[in-house]
């Protein structure tokens, strides 16, 4: 068996002991883990309060809810992917009202082959999530920087009597010299002056 650079963590939630084990069956350790099963939706609100999820396999109906309410709100509120399982004669109308949300709808039954193609998919849409996340972070934090670097110019040019690129050149050279980031010596002065 070969362990793969990242595992994707699954959130089973499902009242039937059947589909669990067949889910179950098409996700190999070595590429899924780990791997949680509940039986209803509260029992799922609160696997997921305490652990984030890569992916949410859900069968509906559950014994407390339908569980398309849970599983617009995961995809609302965390970067999970969500498939959700539902009988055949109501698929379409589920499948309308949780698509805007991002939820993957299947109907059931459904051909083994078709699930694990599912699974694969939610794994490159995983992929691509973190990646998104990861350029969020990045523009956040050079925003971040790009905020506090002005505040810093701004209080050299309030006590100091600086121009701005006087201010602007003060805070480069300092971080050179002192191989620190912008935001380091931007922060230093804010708490300097301020």
């Amino acid at each position: 068996m070969i362990f793969k650079e990242y595992t994707y963590s699954v959130l089973i939630v499902s009242s039937s002991e059947k589909f669990t084990k067949a889910i179950m069956s098409l996700l190999p350790v070595n590429e899924f883990w780990p791997i949680k099963t509940v039986k209803n939706v509260g029992a799922a609100q609160r696997a997921f309060l305490e652990q984030n999820f890569d992916i949410v396999v859900i069968n509906a109906p559950l014994p407390d809810d339908i569980g398309t309410k849970f599983a617009m709100d995961v995809c609302d509120g965390s970067d999970a992917a969500v498939l959700l399982f539902v009988k055949n004669d109501i698929f379409d109308e589920v499948h309308n009202k949780v698509i805007e949300h991002g939820v993957l709808t299947a109907p059931k039954p459904a051909p083994a082959e078709m699930v694990a193609h599912s699974l694969r998919a939610m794994c490159a849409m995983c992929q691509r999530l973190k990646k998104i996340e990861k350029k969020q972070v990045s523009i956040e934090e050079k925003m971040e920087e790009i905020r506090l670097v002005n505040k810093a110019k701004w209080l050299l040019i309030e006590c100091l009597g600086m121009t701005e690129s006087e201010a602007h050149r003060h805070i480069e050279k300092t971080a050179m010299d002192t191989r620190t980031s912008r935001k380091t010596v931007a922060e230093n002065i804010i708490k300097t002056y301020k």
